[in-house]
């Protein structure tokens, strides 16, 4: 089965906006498991326009499930995945005014800097993914930084799934292959939501995991968030994989 994560960074946007505490992003993350999530994903920016680092260690003590934190492994960054040790961390080769992730990394050009930074956060334990666009020859490269697992960069897939679903589902079949045959874990995210979710996970062959944030939390403020968690979980339930 594949298991979501829900990404809560719209939520600390929201409370951004107007200061103090209202959402409270620690509570939210606790609900998000209550109502059947199999994990919270943050991603903390060096500007701290959404999750700010103090999220980050609040959320840390309360979560039962994975906690995912995703970032560009700058020294701050790092320091602070070192302390608080999540489950897994996501590398993504944002840079610091970037709105959101919007590419890959090059797992060619970058393959010795991973492989530094990849080794420090395993030797404490934590799982690591690395940000990838579907192209099979970087899912190659990737398995060299001795990553865990790879995540599937799927803008492309979502802006092209009503255009010609099957067109647009091609490359990440490619690449997922590459994943399995050199044993690397696969999970996927951006731009995924109740439309073209369950297609991508029926089609994925070892699909561990989606990251999902926007869509699922703007969803929810039509169905509520325990529903709309439920209406998500119910796209990969059924799936075949």
């Amino acid at each position: 089965m594949t298991r979501l994560s829900v990404n809560i960074n719209k939520i600390a946007t929201l409370r951004n906006a107007r200061g103090g505490n209202l959402p409270d992003v620690q509570k939210a993350a606790v609900d998000c498991e209550r109502f059947g999530a199999q994990g919270i994903t943050v991603h903390p920016r060096p500007d701290e326009r959404h999750i700010r680092y103090r999220d980050v260690r609040l959320l840390k003590p309360l979560l039962t499930t994975e906690f995912n934190i995703e970032g560009n492994p700058v020294e701050a960054f790092t320091n602070l995945v070192l302390e608080v040790l999540p489950q897994q961390v996501t590398l993504v080769p944002d840079d610091p005014g970037q709105l959101t992730s919007d590419h890959g990394w090059d797992t060619v050009k970058n393959k010795a800097y991973l492989r530094d930074v990849i080794r420090g956060y395993q030797e404490k334990n934590i799982r690591v993914s690395i940000f990838v666009d579907a192209d099979p020859r970087m899912v190659a490269h990737a398995k060299e930084t001795g990553t865990d697992r790879i995540e599937l960069y799927t803008e492309s897939y979502a802006g092209n799934y009503h255009k010609d679903r099957e067109r647009a589902i091609h490359p990440f079949v490619e690449a997922a292959k590459v994943a399995n045959e050199a044993g690397l874990g696969i999970n996927a995210g951006h731009d995924l939501n109740l439309d073209n979710l369950r297609y991508f996970a029926d089609h994925i062959p070892g699909l561990l995991e989606v990251s999902i944030g926007h869509a699922l939390i703007s969803d929810a403020l039509y169905y509520g968030l325990e529903n709309t968690i439920q209406l998500y979980l119910r796209q990969l339930n059924v799936c075949g994989n």
